[in-house]
């Protein structure tokens, strides 16, 4: 079935800005209303990676699926690059779905999403703000507020040397407009916005990819860290799905998310670590059954 998939890419703005994305459709027919699925990943990343391993799942499913680069990443375009705004990325997680309802073969009251690590507390937001979208599941979902991301930063000494160098970065951007970046992944260097062995971002047989620059905007910090991305749950009601995992980041906090939100909601408790669930079979295995399961009685 993989190979009756339609792949179409597109072009479409959020906030004024020309945003790449890719389509990934189960039929040809371009009048034929069908739910779709809007799939964003991890921080820093663009969409070739984890974001289209779902996708291709889901297409494989019969679901049409959506995947598409955030502002400043990837092939979209906007200003300052590689910086992880997180009400940027709201924003055009809003944009995704509004684009995808002005689509004869979506019906528009059927958008779902799938949000893979760091992308969760950001579509948790936009549900928050209004989105569109009739369902959505979290996988690995990091959700984060500045007491809790502290100590993967070295607690507060780290933060404050992390918030300096993001105070530099923004100095030069807003008298210069250079963008002062160090690389997303490397392991061992304190400047890197991920410093810690994660193999996924290392292998080019999985994440390391040529379409990934692997850079951050050192300007990153100071929004990454001053984000709260647990304070929007008591204001979302859409049905909400959890596959999540001890071996993952923050197990408590989806915990507590879970217990807070006041709709339809499913937790669901598999094995693995954060990166298993990027690309693993046995994890993606595990969510994808979860998600169609889902879907199927929610979107």
């Amino acid at each position: 079935m993989a190979g009756m998939v339609h792949e179409t890419p597109v072009v479409f703005p959020s906030q004024g800005v020309p945003l790449a994305g890719r389509l990934f459709r189960p039929t040809a027919s371009l009048d034929q209303r069908r739910p779709i699925v809007i799939v964003v990943g991890s921080w820093l990343t663009v969409k070739e990676q984890m974001a289209t391993t779902y996708a291709r799942r889901l297409a494989d499913a019969g679901y049409a699926a959506f995947v598409f680069d955030f502002t400043g990443f990837g092939a979209s375009q906007g200003e300052p690059r590689q910086a992880e705004i997180p009400s940027r990325k709201i924003a055009d997680i809003r944009a995704a779905a509004a684009f995808l309802r002005s689509l004869a073969f979506v019906d528009g009251d059927r958008i779902g999403a799938v949000a893979i690590c760091a992308s969760a507390q950001y579509t948790l937001a936009a549900l928050a703000q209004g989105a569109p979208i009739r369902s959505w599941a979290s996988i690995a979902g990091w959700f984060h507020d500045p007491a809790s991301v502290a100590p993967f930063y070295g607690g507060d000494a780290g933060v404050a040397q992390r918030i300096a160098r993001a105070t530099v970065a923004l100095e030069r951007y807003t008298t210069t407009r250079e963008t002062l970046t160090a690389p997303a992944y490397e392991a061992g260097n304190d400047r890197a916005g991920m410093h810690f062995e994660l193999d996924y971002y290392a292998q080019p047989s999985r994440g390391a990819i040529p379409a990934w620059p692997n850079q951050m905007a050192e300007m990153t910090w100071f929004y990454w860290l001053a984000f709260d991305g647990l304070a929007p749950a008591g204001a979302v009601t859409t049905p909400s799905l959890f596959v999540h995992a001890d071996g993952c980041v923050f197990p408590d906090h989806v915990r507590q998310l879970h217990a807070r939100l006041r709709g339809p909601k499913s937790l669901v408790w598999a094995t693995g670590t954060q990166i298993d669930f990027y690309d693993q079979p046995p994890q993606v295995d595990a969510a994808m059954a979860a998600i169609t399961t889902w879907f199927s009685d929610t979107l």
